[in-house]
């Protein structure tokens, strides 16, 4: 299936997603940006995917659509399905489930591929997925474990995250919520939220052939339709504001983060922050 099939397919799959009945609009966002990502990876009909991190489903109704009725796409994610609002990860699954894609998707929540008891024989998959999950991971050492874990598993790598360099001043709102967050995380203040272990490109590139993988494909990816970066920001201040993220943090950092903080409020706009760009890396 080619780019422009995929995304012609963006609407109808969108409005398939739990979430579309609370903002059908950022719903199909958030696919089209994943069908452009999956149509640039060029995954042919008929293929096996391991989707790691696959959340609420996004990605994972994109890759089913990609894969046809004669593929398959296996979702991990190591939440529960209770987690996620203000629809849970259960509940998108479950409305994915009972529709076409349904037969194609095989959910596998509250699952580490990291625990020794969840194996898969050698070449099971053409293809393992990570969109936009990795900087949810506790640590480096933890993604690259797991990218280790999974190579002989899958022929083919197929990774997006966000890019960390901006290109426009806009996008700097998004980078410093995303690196006070992290920072808060490896300050030893752990929580929930998205941004745990943020890291650059060149960061990836580095750890991919110490889990086994060769990079063979590395391209910059437009999110200029995408809201993620008011999400962050939003989730920072809040995260700041409550005080409870902060409270274990050594006092020179909590106090280096709190006018962080207060450089983020004077430079995000109370809606329609640029996002950053994201990167897409293919490997084998």
């Amino acid at each position: 299936m080619n780019h422009s099939d995929l995304l012609a397919q963006a609407p109808s799959l969108a409005a398939g997603m739990a979430a579309a009945a609370h903002s059908p609009d950022t719903q199909l966002s958030q696919t089209r940006h994943r069908a452009a990502l999956v149509a640039g990876w060029r995954i042919p009909r008929g293929s096996t995917v391991l989707e790691l991190g696959c959340g609420q489903g996004d990605m994972t109704a994109v890759l089913a659509e990609a894969v046809g009725p004669e593929g398959r796409v296996v979702a991990v994610d190591v939440a529960a399905p209770s987690y996620g609002e203000p629809v849970t990860l259960g509940e998108s699954a479950a409305r994915l489930a009972a529709g076409p894609l349904g037969p194609r998707i095989d959910f596998r929540f509250g699952t580490d591929v990291l625990d020794p008891s969840v194996d898969f024989p050698e070449g099971t998959f053409d293809h393992v997925v990570l969109a936009h999950c990795s900087w949810y991971f506790a640590s480096l050492g933890q993604l690259r474990d797991t990218l280790a874990r999974v190579r002989p598993w899958a022929r083919r790598l197929c990774f997006t995250e966000w890019d960390l360099t901006p290109t426009f001043d806009d996008q700097l709102a998004h980078l410093l919520a995303v690196l006070i967050q992290g920072q808060i995380e490896a300050a030893g203040s752990h929580g929930e939220g998205n941004v745990r272990t943020p890291f650059s490109r060149e960061g990836l590139l580095r750890l991919l052939p110490e889990a086994g993988w060769t990079a063979d494909g590395n391209e910059p990816v437009d999110t200029g339709e995408l809201q993620d970066g008011d999400w962050e920001i939003a989730a920072c201040l809040e995260l700041v504001e409550s005080d409870t993220g902060l409270a274990a943090l050594p006092e020179p950092v909590r106090q280096l983060v709190l006018s962080q903080a207060d450089v983020l409020r004077a430079v995000a706009k109370p809606r329609g922050n640029r996002a950053l760009a994201a990167y897409s890396v293919t490997a084998r």
